[in-house]
């Protein structure tokens, strides 16, 4: 008798790497308007129309001077102009100062700002004003340019559009970004036995929660989700649903029916569809990943990508597991197919709370929350199956393969706030 010994499970830096050697860059730009532009990526660099700040200005309420003119403190001179913002002064004379208010540009002749505070009007003479300290050169004065420079880079290709990149963006003269087209993703999920909220439930049932947790993390991607709900444990189903999303997606995202069960016919379907790559993976929770690729049918849509085949990623079933290894693996995809500059989960290290005393041949990523304390505290169940160690936690803590750790050790923590 032949003995055929399974292949070694990848692990998560290989999977990572098979996953983003296929993942190219969608085509299609579009331009919207600066404030319309939040969570889209950057197709080309922003290049500044003006210098920011166009002038030197005072950061700063307070008093332009000459530092030539403050020896040392209590210097009295006269208040020569008022200077708003919005306004232009003069040029300072020798021996007097500017009354000058944040924004304001500097005058001719002064090289540094005394901020109100350091300075007392004196009795009687509402036209002076006494310095309190000696004021170094250029200090509260912000130079022209120093922020942006026209005609020089603001912003790179591949950046992802948050709020204060908008703000940039606007302040460099902006008013429409050139953006990547959105990602489009269609889901489904498979299971006999799911059912939506609000439907009964049938003897062994339960509600579909991945339905809702992989949509709302595509959306917050920044993807156009297409929901093709929940499709019967059988092949022809499966099939059909899987054409029908390749006709307008570059991605199809499954949950369930990727193992070698009787009732699993995701790897069957796809297979007739199209290729699939089935990697079993040395994490936890998770293991089963299918990735692969679905026949694109015949489209009219003028923005679908010109590929002749849409991309699959097959998920667990399990709640949490679905949820991880979308953070882990889809989501740097998705990153990649966007054009996104920084793509690979990042981890920080932080202190654990807890011991950790039963290591795992596979990579665990453990679901924690960050005490009050500033260290790490462990969910009590970490089954794949209870989703609410998920929303209770503030991130992942990167357990190495067959290693154990103690309480008061410095563990890699992959925050979700960096992933979501």
């Amino acid at each position: 008798m032949v003995i055929m010994n399974k292949p070694p499970m990848l692990t998560t830096q290989q999977a990572l790497e098979r996953l983003l050697a296929n993942a190219l860059q969608i085509d299609g730009v579009e331009a919207v308007s600066t404030q319309q532009a939040l969570g889209r990526v950057l197709a080309e660099d922003v290049v500044s129309l003006v210098d920011v700040p166009p002038m030197d200005n005072t950061s700063m309420d307070g008093y332009a001077v000459r530092c030539g003119d403050i020896g040392s403190p209590g210097v009295v001179l006269r208040v020569g102009q008022r200077i708003p913002a919005g306004s232009v002064g003069t040029q300072l004379e020798p021996g007097t100062v500017a009354r000058i208010f944040t924004g304001a540009p500097i005058p001719l002749g002064a090289d540094a700002v005394v901020m109100q505070e350091d300075t007392v009007v004196p009795d009687g003479r509402s036209d002076h004003i006494q310095i309190t300290v000696v004021p170094k050169l250029d200090q509260w004065i912000r130079r022209r340019g120093e922020d942006l420079s026209a005609g020089k880079k603001a912003l790179a290709v591949g950046t992802l559009l948050r709020p204060q990149e908008l703000g940039v963006a606007a302040s460099a003269g902006l008013t429409h970004l050139q953006v990547r087209r959105r990602v489009r993703v269609a889901a489904f999920f498979t299971g006999d036995e799911l059912a939506l909220p609000g439907e009964p439930l049938k003897p062994g049932g339960i509600y579909n929660s991945n339905r809702d947790t992989l949509l709302a993390c595509l959306r917050s991607l920044g993807c156009d989700a297409t929901d093709l709900g929940i499709v019967p444990d059988r092949l022809d189903a499966t099939r059909e649903a899987l054409r029908s999303a390749s006709k307008n997606h570059d991605l199809i995202i499954t949950s369930g029916g990727v193992s070698v069960g009787e009732e699993d016919h995701i790897r069957p379907a796809v297979n007739a569809e199209g290729r699939l790559d089935l990697w079993q993976i040395a994490i936890k929770p998770g293991k089963p990943l299918a990735f692969g690729a679905v026949r694109r049918q015949a489209t009219q849509d003028p923005l679908a990508s010109l590929k002749d085949e849409a991309w699959f990623i097959g998920l667990p079933g399990n709640p949490v597991s679905s949820f991880v290894t979308f953070l882990l693996f889809v989501r740097p995809f998705i990153l990649k197919l966007q054009g996104r500059n920084n793509v690979l989960p990042r981890s920080y290290p932080m202190r654990a709370d807890f011991d950790w005393l039963k290591a795992d041949r596979r990579n665990e990523f453990l679901r924690v929350k960050i005490n009050s304390m500033g260290g790490l505290d462990l969910f009590p169940n970490q089954s794949s199956g209870v989703l609410t160690s998920a929303s209770w936690a503030d991130g992942l803590l990167d357990c190495t393969p067959g290693k154990t750790f103690s309480r008061g050790d410095m563990m890699p923590f992959i925050p979700f706030s960096t992933l979501l």
